[in-house]
């Protein structure tokens, strides 16, 4: 399973125009950008937090942290991050530790972090640990909009 059936599906429905890089096996989105020659800060990792209203993704580049004072305070909620064994119900199609960036496909409250805003190429999990998606910007930029946008990392 190179890309997670959802993803899949998520893409061909909005008519995104995509490809796969393969890599060898990682397991984080820096090992993962450095296996695959991609630049650190055009991989877009997925990080989950919670809160008592659920699940959200928050989506910044590989090489950011999610300053979670920030997000808190501009979204007024108080979020803490997600266990990697809560994961598993919610990205059932998806290896562990293997998220795909999109959170609006697994019906997740998603939030963009601005620094991914004006790249050309972006690249982001495709569910497995030896696959990303390949987007042109232009295609990323596609998916996220509506999605709320703001400076949620470092």
């Amino acid at each position: 399973m190179p890309i997670s059936n959802t993803v899949n599906s998520y893409l061909h429905e909005h008519n995104i125009q995509f490809d796969l890089l393969p890599h060898s096996i990682s397991h984080c989105s820096l090992e993962t950008a450095r296996k695959a020659h991609v630049d650190e800060d055009h991989v877009a990792k997925a990080v989950v937090v919670k809160d008592e209203n659920g699940y959200a993704m928050v989506v910044v580049p590989a090489d950011g942290w999610v300053k979670m004072n920030k997000l808190q305070a501009e979204l007024n909620r108080e979020f803490e991050l997600a266990d990697e064994s809560e994961l598993k119900s919610l990205f059932s199609d998806c290896k562990t530790g293997a998220i795909p960036a999109l959170g609006q496909a697994y019906q997740l409250d998603t939030y963009f972090d601005e620094q991914l805003n004006s790249l050309a190429n972006v690249y982001f999990e495709a569910g497995d640990h030896e696959h990303l998606v390949h987007l042109h910007g232009d295609e990323f930029r596609a998916l996220f909009r509506g999605v709320r946008h703001g400076h949620f990392c470092h």
